[in-house]
C-alpha cells in the first residue's frame, strides 16, 4: 500500500535582507519535531510546529513589525490548499505563503511587487530599520484579519451554537467597531471586537467560536 504523501511548500520574506525563504515541508518531518526555516543571512527564522490536536502553529517574521506573528491553521488547510497566505494585521501585506510550489512562487512575486510599490523611493534596508515605529491601522485591515479567522473556523467546524453540531448556518454582520457572528437558525450570536489591532491579533489564536 502506498501512503498518501502529505507535503506543501512554505515561504516567507526575510525582514532583514528581503530575500524570499522557501522550503518543502512534509507531515512526517513535522510530527517528529519543530521545523525551523532560516534565511541564509542568519538574521531571521520561521518556526513550524505540529500540535497535539493536529494543527499547525507558525511563528512568522514580519518585515513591518518588530516581533514575529503567531498563527494557527488546520493541517487540512496547511497541506491541501493550492495556496494559502497569512497577512500582517498591521500592514495588511501577506507575510507567509503555503501551498503548491508554483502557486507560492507566483504569490511571492506579486507580494514583492506590492511591497516595492509601497516602498516607493525607500529601500528595504530603511524599511527594516523602521520596523516597530508606531502606526495607525485602518479599520478595513483589521476587519480582513478577523474575517479570515471566522471563515477558517467555519471551514473547520469550530463554530458552535445551539444547533446540533454541523447544522448551524452562520452569517456575519459588520459594524464600525465589531463583527456580529450569528446563526440564522437558532439566533445564537457572539460579538468580536475589531476596534484595535490587539483585539484582532488575540482573535487570530482562537481555535473555536462559541455562540450564545
Amino acid at each position: 500500500m502506498i501512503l498518501n504523501k502529505k507535503e506543501t511548500t512554505v515561504a516567507y520574506r526575510c525582514p532583514e535582507c528581503g530575500v524570499a525563504v522557501m522550503s518543502m515541508v512534509g507531515i512526517f518531518a513535522l510530527t517528529a519535531d519543530m521545523l525551523r526555516l532560516k534565511c541564509a543571512c542568519g538574521k531571521s527564522e520561521m518556526d513550524i510546529i505540529y500540535t497535539k490536536d493536529k494543527k499547525i502553529r507558525l511563528t512568522v517574521p514580519c518585515f513591518t513589525c518588530p516581533s514575529p506573528h503567531s498563527y494557527m491553521v488546520s493541517s487540512q488547510i496547511f497541506f491541501e490548499k493550492d495556496l494559502f497566505t497569512l497577512p500582517c494585521a498591521y500592514s495588511g501585506l501577506d507575510m507567509c505563503f503555503i501551498g503548491k510550489q508554483e502557486k507560492v512562487q507566483e504569490a511571492l512575486r506579486e507580494a514583492e511587487e506590492e511591497l516595492l510599490e509601497m516602498l516607493g523611493d525607500t529601500d528595504f534596508a530603511t524599511l527594516s530599520q523602521s520596523r516597530g515605529e508606531r502606526r495607525e491601522l485602518s479599520d478595513p485591515q483589521v476587519f480582513d484579519v478577523v474575517m479570515y479567522v471566522v471563515h477558517e473556523l467555519e471551514d473547520e467546524g469550530a463554530i458552535h451554537c445551539k444547533c446540533p453540531d454541523g447544522e448551524g448556518e452562520y452569517e456575519v454582520e459588520i459594524s464600525n467597531d465589531h463583527l456580529l457572528v450569528y446563526c440564522t437558525k437558532c439566533d445564537a450570536s457572539v460579538t468580536v471586537p475589531t476596534d484595535s489591532v490587539t483585539a484582532a491579533n488575540d482573535f487570530l489564536n482562537s481555535d473555536r467560536l462559541d455562540l450564545q
